[in-house]
């Protein structure tokens, strides 16, 4: 089992910035690998907003409209591990380029497209080239912040962006639509790409790795089928019943092929995901808090979102508006739990503390009622929640790669990625039942009128704020006795500064 530890350097310099002439651009290119991140990370809920404008230009049905977002996390969700395992192969800096460049030119064929098969096929594109450039981005950021003090500063903005960039989707999803047209919010990831291509041109250089693992592809194909039917029976939650075979049958396929997956990757020389990744104990609680951080998070995007569009009558511009207190108090946490608090306090308890405070934020949002306003039942818990998920993201994130053999940072990064990805499925689908079944039990037996469906709608989001709640609670105990206690070590100082 690997050890963790943050040693610094002798003399306190990072390790390489005298060997690699790139350190002293080192946050020029966190800012590239930032607008790297926030593009894949807004564009699952900037699509959501785009689509009841894109539905009527384009004529599709609303079944059909249900695959543009399943599309993409089809594709992302079930290929992120062979696209870490591909940084590893084949070089972070070529992963991250041409996955920039795949992202923008089918963001750019779904911004033209014609009809829903096209928007369609761009969104599983998007989905591809995402699956490559999510884990380069991350392990760029690894390999590239050797010291801790810098990591950690490093790591709290990127935590944020990943914490708080599907709110900023929601408010552009809100102006592009509402001030230029649906496609915008495809054409803007052109804009993002062309930024972030252009610095990591510029910025990064090529590094062939020394010891270059082998493709696993028993692995790789098991993994891939494995996490497709998992995502696709999550999907299919969504608009059947748990009963359905679509549902049931898919996510039973999908365990099994991946407990043969890690029957697979203990026996072959050279695994996609290898098992030393996963079995250090700091790192497991990390992935595991990921996850349950991505379930969580969800129900506050997801249903808040309904809550003060349809409840409180928000355009989307203003509900977009609304998270950004969030987005602003997890900055700041997830900026000072990695910089400040990591290095002294440890993982531990700032991964359980940061989900038992988001905990009583979704506790305090459910107690909203047809009554409530923004300032008087949101404001305040949408806050709470979003200091305690920058307490315990951005160092999960941190402590989920640090440590990691320099060959191993890609699919080390995936699997952090993967967490995300399946976690947000999960979520959706999960907190989607419990919300439908909470609403008919609500109006079992009543007359229909319009209060009645309000409060429904409204007994259905806070049972669904609830759920979320526990689940962070859940979180807070499984990763607190994962975590070790005390300031992990994390061995870095062999670490290539741009291992590319």
């Amino acid at each position: 089992m690997t050890q963790t530890t943050y040693v610094e350097p002798a003399g306190g310099r990072p390790a390489g910035s005298t060997a690699d002439p790139h350190h002293a651009r080192r946050w020029l290119i966190l800012v590239m690998i930032g607008l790297a991140q926030l593009m894949v990370v807004l564009d699952a809920t900037i699509v959501n907003i785009a689509l009841p404008t894109a539905q009527h230009e384009l004529g599709f049905s609303s079944d059909a409209r249900q695959w543009v977002v399943t599309a993409y996390a089809l594709a992302f969700g079930s290929l992120l591990l062979l696209g870490g395992r591909v940084n590893d192969l084949f070089g972070r800096k070529r992963a991250f380029l041409i996955g920039l460049a795949g992202f923008a030119l089918a963001s750019a064929v779904g911004g033209a497209a014609n009809g829903i098969e096209m928007l369609i096929v761009a969104r599983a594109a998007q989905g591809v080239f995402g699956a490559l450039l999510a884990p380069a981005a991350l392990s760029l950021l690894t390999t590239t912040f050797t010291d801790p003090k810098e990591r950690g500063r490093a790591f709290g903005i990127f935590g944020a962006i990943a914490g708080g960039g599907a709110a900023v989707g929601l408010l552009l999803g809100g102006v592009l639509t509402e001030y230029l047209d649906w496609r915008w919010c495809m054409f803007v990831n052109i804009v993002f790409a062309v930024i972030a291509f252009a610095g990591g041109s510029s910025l990064l250089r090529h590094r062939p790795s020394e010891d270059r693992p082998k493709l696993d592809i028993p692995g790789t194909v098991v993994s891939t089928l494995g996490l497709f039917a998992v995502v696709y029976g999550f999907a299919n939650a969504e608009t059947h019943d748990w009963s359905s075979p679509l549902v049931w049958g898919f996510l039973a396929a999908g365990v099994v092929l991946l407990g043969v997956f890690v029957r697979i990757e203990t026996r072959v020389a050279h695994p996609l995901l290898p098992m030393r990744v996963l079995l250090d104990r700091n790192r497991g609680g990390a992935y595991l808090a990921v996850f349950l951080l991505g379930i969580g998070m969800f129900g506050i995007f997801l249903f808040l979102t309904y809550y003060l569009q349809q409840n409180l009558g928000f355009t989307p511009i203003t509900s977009g508006l609304a998270f950004l207190p969030m987005v602003g108090t997890l900055m700041v946490s997830a900026t000072l739990s990695t910089s400040v608090l990591l290095p002294r306090i440890g993982p531990k308890v700032l991964v359980g503390a940061g989900m038992v405070i988001a905990a009583a934020g979704l506790f305090w949002l459910s107690g909203i009622d047809s009554a409530s306003t923004y300032a008087s039942g949101v404001l305040f818990p949408l806050m709470v929640a979003g200091v305690g998920i920058g307490l315990s993201m951005a160092p999960s994130m941190n402590v989920a790669i640090s440590g990691v053999d320099p060959h191993d940072a890609g699919v080390a990064s995936a699997t952090v990625n993967t967490g995300q990805q399946i976690g947000g499925s999960i979520g959706t689908a999960l907190l989607s039942s419990v919300a439908a079944d909470a609403a008919s039990s609500f109006a079992a037996g009543k007359t229909p009128t319009p209060q009645l469906l309000a409060d429904a709608a409204i007994h259905s989001y806070t049972t669904a704020f609830t759920w979320a709640a526990g689940i962070f609670l859940l979180g807070a105990v499984v990763c607190g006795l994962l975590i070790k206690p005390g300031v992990p070590e994390v061995v870095d100082t062999d670490m290539p500064v741009v291992h590319a």
